[in-house]
């Protein structure tokens, strides 16, 4: 699976920005799809996931309320739409693919190149 980030940028706390990842290569329907960021000097943590069938989705504490993730198999992507951004959202955001598996901060069969969000007080 070719994993192809797209929409990160500049913006404003307590704004809101929309990720993108398109993927390529594979049933996209089977994998489990998500984001993991790491920010400058932080290991990488899990920021949200959603099931392979759409069923399930999943937040990070840091983040929940604030962004939604959802997936269109139809078009191979998954979407990651981020409101009330913080500070500290600042980070490179990684798309991540599993096969039917939870998404994990570290252990992914699939990534995306990243795309970097800064986030300005």
């Amino acid at each position: 699976v070719q994993l192809q980030a797209s929409g990160g940028g500049l913006g404003q706390a307590g704004g809101s920005l929309r990720l993108s990842c398109a993927a390529s290569g594979r049933t996209f329907s089977n994998f489990d799809m998500g984001w993991i960021r790491q920010a400058p000097g932080k290991e990488r943590e899990f920021v949200a996931a959603v099931s392979w069938n759409g069923g399930s989705t999943y937040y990070a504490d840091s983040v929940n309320g604030r962004f939604t993730i959802s997936r269109v198999n139809a078009k191979n992507t998954v979407l990651l739409q981020m409101n009330s951004l913080k500070p500290e959202d600042t980070a490179v955001y990684y798309c991540a693919a599993n096969f039917r598996r939870k998404i994990d901060p570290l252990d992914n069969d699939y990534w995306g190149q990243g795309t970097l969000v800064t986030v300005s007080s």
